[in-house]
């Protein structure tokens, strides 16, 4: 019988060092595919703030919770299955889908630039008093904010996905799973601190007047606006970047691979003409190289959509 056990304590100690090696494996894979997901990442919390400036500020919190929840549903019970399913009896969708992907990235990279520089209209949240119910302007806020925060998850799990296509089923979904819930509690954490780090402010200035804790509250409130500013331009370089990448790499998937090796290329060039700041320099080219590729492509898309909102205009005033 003391054999029995000792045999028992043995096998449940295999099965800890299995499970803890399986662990450690998740988390390293984990932060490699984040890596590339990032810049959704940076603009799922750039833009999300934007989209609760219409609600009442008592429910904005509440309004960010109800976002966050459904965002971890649709990755965790929509999104990551039916990737793991197209990933096993479709993986040549695979591909399509990340070049989808990174065309919609350098579309919405490409417009928030035209945006920025004026060489076209804002197309965000109008900031004129909706005379709707505050109710109504919630739900409709939220869902707005939902479906975006949707095909911003789909990329960034279709890309995990892609990152960890090679390994174990378990290590992938472990993987796409510890993606899913770091990103949304980080994001929304991220926006929950920022929708509210002005009332923060304010209330520690008044509180504490001319004292430290009262500089500091005045700080934050004059830091929010252009820390928002900053990241959303960020958020827009990184979605070129990521873009860029995800386009190049499709098309060198299906032979056309001049351009990236052109990008390789020119970024080896510049690592060789500085080689104390040789892998950095070199990254900067290949991300500056890729996110002019998906500006390019992004602009091509913005001029198409314009155009046909221009041929629709004066049907509808017919």
């Amino acid at each position: 019988m003391s054999y029995g056990i000792l045999a028992f304590l043995d096998d449940i100690a295999a099965l800890t060092k299995m499970a803890s090696a399986s662990i450690d494996d998740i988390a390293a894979q984990s932060l490699k595919a984040s890596s590339k997901s990032i810049g959704i990442v940076i603009d799922d919390a750039a833009v999300t703030p934007k989209y609760v400036t219409g609600v009442s500020p008592k429910r904005e919190i509440p309004s960010i919770l109800r976002i966050a929840k459904w965002s971890l549903f649709n990755k965790i019970v929509i999104i990551t299955p039916a990737a793991l399913l197209l990933s096993a009896f479709a993986p040549w969708i695979i591909t399509p889908l990340l070049m989808l992907g990174g065309l919609y990235l350098a579309f919405e990279g490409a417009e928030k630039v035209l945006e920025m520089t004026g060489l076209i209209a804002h197309h965000g949240p109008s900031e004129a008093k909706d005379p709707r119910s505050p109710e109504v302007i919630e739900n409709e806020t939220v869902k707005s904010a939902i479906r975006t925060d949707f095909i911003l998850s789909s990329e960034i799990m279709v890309l995990t996905l892609s990152q960890v296509a090679e390994l174990a089923m378990v290590t992938r979904i472990g993987v796409m799973l510890a993606i899913a819930i770091t990103f949304t509690v980080g994001v929304y954490g991220v926006v929950a601190v920022i929708v509210r780090a002005d009332d923060m402010g304010m209330a520690l200035a008044r509180r504490y007047g001319e004292g430290l804790l009262g500089r500091l509250g005045r700080g934050i409130v004059l830091t929010v606006p252009p820390f928002l500013k900053a990241l959303t331009v960020v958020g827009t370089l990184a979605m070129l970047w990521v873009g860029g990448s995800l386009l190049l790499h499709g098309l060198a998937h299906y032979g056309y691979a001049g351009p990236e090796h052109w990008i390789a290329h020119m970024a080896e060039m510049a690592a060789h003409a500085v080689p104390s700041l040789g892998s950095a320099l070199a990254w900067l080219v290949t991300a500056a190289f890729q996110g002019l590729f998906a500006l390019a492509a992004g602009g091509v898309v913005v001029a198409l959509f314009g155009l046909v909102r221009w041929r629709k205009a004066p049907a509808e005033q017919h």
